[in-house]
């Protein structure tokens, strides 16, 4: 049997000319602000405000950084910073009331062999090396 396997699932539909629905929303979202910052600023202000606005939501809208959306991306990083980053390792297999079972060794003297002087040698090269 043969089945169509679709293809480019990671890119949005657009829905007018070249823009998706979430850039759209981006966009109106802007409008809306916009229009809050002219109905309470005088022009001057208005338009000192509203380039940080047009600003920030057009990156929200357009920009891709690593190919995910920039609210994505600022989700991710805030995460990143303020979650724990220290990692423990657990043996798996092993529930956390098991206590690994020990084996002893009988442990035997045995006389040291002695180091000769080229053996010495040979250990202090290999400790000077960078």
């Amino acid at each position: 049997m043969l089945f169509n396997v679709p293809q480019f699932i990671d890119v949005e539909d657009k829905v007018a000319g070249p823009l998706t629905a979430k850039q759209i929303a981006w966009l109106v979202g802007m409008g809306a602000v916009l229009f809050i910052l002219w109905s309470f600023f005088d022009t001057a202000t208005f338009f000192v405000l509203s380039v940080p606005v047009i600003l920030l939501f057009s990156l929200f809208a357009f920009y891709r950084p690593y190919n995910q959306s920039l609210l994505s991306f600022t989700i991710h990083a805030s995460m990143y910073l303020f979650r724990p980053k220290v990692y423990t390792w657990d043996r798996p297999g092993m529930t956390t009331k098991e206590a690994p079972k020990t084996v002893e060794k009988k442990v035997t003297q045995e006389s040291p062999q002695p180091l000769s002087v080229r053996d010495i040698r040979d250990l202090a090269r290999l400790v000077d090396r960078k």
